[in-house]
């Protein structure tokens, strides 16, 4: 495995992972990896909660400087990449250096979905993608401050959580009738608006802004002809994935690198892996999944499908916020109404079910990641179970 030259480019949690899965697997030949970013590969989950909250916030690496050196990996930061060079098999930087590969991965990421109306409003306008935005993000969350945040998804309640802890007024403006409406189940998301509402933040549901002026403070006009004055705006409507070297390599894409299951792209030598990629599903649609476990999980398909060995096995998928005092972790299918309740949310513990011909196929846990594993576990093994004995905090779960 060491006559051929992987170039990996990107320098979030996919791409780390990928060079951690190459080497673990045998890949000894020569591998780099090209980032923008004049960072190491760090980790992107603690920017929205320890970078602001911390009293000295600390870049959290993915890998230490000694691994990379160690695992001899060819560290390329803070380089802008001109061209993948598919027909060539040759990476262009802008500064006209030239690379060779023979098997590719990008792992470039996305970007905020941008928002113009609130762009215009220059400096005191925020979204959260990249260490210096949280950097520049901490000096504006000073206490007193009125801080507006639009997007009441997973990063905009993390924020507004942050902002509230250090002492700010915070107000949260979202077209949604609720709040974490793509990824929670409705029992959490009402959880969570209580969790909001009792710590003081406003929570305006079903409200868009219509128009959006700087002076002395920010101005926004809501459509129901409401203003908010804020001293700082942020926003997370989305993601825009960073697939303009693929476009421009002639990948097949749609915001986004589309893929198989193998993580190949519409090239057979090109791979693409976490939020940049889109999965093509056995009905022709495509999934993005945007979570740090998602681009752990990729990073492994895609070095196993590079070395041409066998595949990792899918497990049911994971994620987690932290809000307050609160950690919530996500398993396995959130969508669906219907949910049994273990515990007492009131009480800061509890964990809810969705179940499928009696079979979990859905939990999430309220400040019980112990039992996270277990969760997991009971999903996989798709066994029917007691709906009373899975309510009941008397009886352990890891019984069932």
């Amino acid at each position: 495995m060491h006559n051929k030259i992987i170039a990996i480019v990107g320098g979030g949690q996919a791409a780390a992972m990928a060079a951690v899965a190459l080497r673990q697997q045998g890949f000894d030949g020569e591998l780099h990896l090209f980032s923008n970013e004049p960072h190491q590969p760090y980790e992107r989950p603690p920017l929205s909660k320890a970078m602001l909250l911390d009293d000295a916030p600390q870049l959290q690496p993915v890998l230490n400087t000694a691994w990379w050196q160690e695992k001899n990996v060819h560290l390329h930061l803070n380089v802008t990449i001109q061209t993948l060079g598919r027909q060539t098999h040759q990476l262009v930087l802008a500064d006209g250096q030239v690379y060779p590969w023979d098997q590719l991965l990008i792992a470039t990421g996305a970007a905020a979905r941008p928002l113009p109306l609130l762009d215009k409003l220059g400096d005191r306008c925020f979204t959260l993608r990249h260490v210096d935005d949280a950097t520049r993000l901490r000096d504006a969350l000073l206490p007193g401050k009125s801080i507006v945040i639009v997007g009441a998804g997973t990063i905009g309640l993390e924020l507004a959580a942050s902002a509230t802890q250090r002492g700010c007024r915070v107000t949260v403006v979202e077209q949604a009738p609720t709040v974490m409406g793509r990824n929670a189940p409705a029992p959490v998301r009402d959880y969570l608006l209580a969790r909001h509402q009792q710590a003081g933040v406003r929570v305006l549901l079903n409200s868009a802004i219509e128009h959006a002026e700087a002076g002395e403070f920010l101005s926004l006009t809501l459509q129901n002809g409401e203003t908010l004055t804020a001293d700082t705006v942020i926003y997370g409507i989305g993601i825009v994935a960073n697939d303009t070297l693929a476009r421009d390599a002639g990948l097949e894409t749609a915001n986004g690198i589309i893929v198989n299951t193998t993580c190949t792209t519409s090239d057979p030598a090109i791979f693409a892996a976490g939020d940049v990629a889109l999965t093509r599903q056995p009905d022709g649609s495509l999934r993005r999944v945007e979570s740090w476990e998602n681009a752990n999980f990729q990073a492994q398909i895609a070095a196993t499908a590079m070395l041409g060995l066998p595949l990792p096995t899918a497990t049911p998928g994971w994620f987690w916020t932290d809000q307050y005092s609160d950690n919530l972790q996500f398993v396995g299918e959130m969508q669906g109404e219907s949910w049994l309740c273990r515990g007492n949310p009131e009480d800061g513990k509890a964990i809810w079910f969705q179940l499928r011909d009696g079979a979990i196929i859905g939990a999430t846990a309220l400040n019980n990641g112990r039992e996270v594993r277990v969760l997991r576990k009971l999903i996989q093994s798709g066994r029917a179970m007691s709906e009373e004995a899975l309510c009941d905090e008397g009886v352990a779960l890891k019984s069932l």
